[in-house]
């Protein structure tokens, strides 16, 4: 009876640890996807390739957060395509549950410069150029740019514009 317990219990340890090992293994697996694809979007930020061709995803922010903490100075283009895609909802922030988590895993400035991208659509001003005053605007006084964003959507209403 004695040895049948310890034989269970020797079966229940290397079960454990089995399920350790496959959960560490998954764990590595999803921090190399990670690094990955922060490299990525890197790489192409770096090349000036990363446009609207170049769809968000599930983990973006996360994959920004890393280039922010190993301070690769390709964040700031990844930091201006993922306020574009919050602006224009597309890829990842198509989805309404994706904007809305956007508000607790995008920094700031993130989503202050992607708040004046979509009001100055709004107002019907073209936004398909080279807008990095935005970016800038965003990093340097987030507050600013978001009263900012506020007073043109308040502006093209009371005007009768395009929102």
């Amino acid at each position: 009876m004695a040895a049948r317990r310890a034989a269970a219990r020797r079966d229940q340890e290397e079960l454990t640890e089995a399920r350790r090992e496959e959960t560490e293994q998954q764990r590595r697996q999803e921090q190399q996807q990670l690094a990955d694809r922060a490299e990525e979007l890197a790489r192409l930020g770096g090349a000036g390739r990363l446009d609207r061709s170049v769809p968000s995803r599930a983990g973006d922010a996360a994959a920004r957060d890393l280039l922010e903490e190993n301070r690769d100075y390709r964040a700031a283009p990844v930091d201006a395509w993922l306020a574009r895609s919050l602006a224009d909802q597309s890829g990842h922030y198509a989805d309404p549950a994706a904007r809305t988590a956007a508000f607790g895993s995008l920094p700031v400035p993130v989503r202050a410069h992607a708040a004046l991208l979509a009001a100055l659509a709004r107002t019907g001003a073209p936004v398909d150029g080279d807008l990095e005053f935005v970016g800038r605007l965003a990093q340097a006084d987030p507050a600013a740019t978001n009263a900012l964003a506020a007073w043109l959507d308040n502006a093209s209403t009371v005007k009768g514009g395009t929102s």
